[in-house]
């Protein structure tokens, strides 16, 4: 089990300082940086969408999904964050009760 952490903490640990051995001048090209400032965005997108719609090995649809389009409604009218997270946690709470 040990090891295993290790391996990962190592791994971690070369990982940033290859990170740090790039050069500036590539990291300042306008193509890494568009890169650089969409990949929190994507990753972040699929996590959400694991969560949703995952359960192990298999797909669900369940009240997450609805409280995840409720949420992203709220978020096109522009809500106050609080009041996002709070449509959803009633929308799937109020499915699961009716279900």
């Amino acid at each position: 089990m040990w090891s295993a952490v290790l391996a990962g903490a190592a791994g971690c640990y070369l990982l940033k300082l290859a990170g740090l051995s790039v050069p500036r001048r590539v990291l300042e090209e306008p193509r890494v940086r568009r890169v650089a400032a969409a990949l929190p965005i994507g990753l972040l997108a699929a996590l959400a969408a694991v969560q949703t719609v995952g359960d192990g090995r298999h797909l669900t649809v369940d009240a997450r999904l609805a409280g995840v389009a409720v949420a992203l409604v709220a978020i096109w009218r522009r809500a106050p964050f609080l009041v996002v997270v709070g449509l959803a946690a009633a929308t799937a709470a109020l499915i699961r009760l009716a279900a």
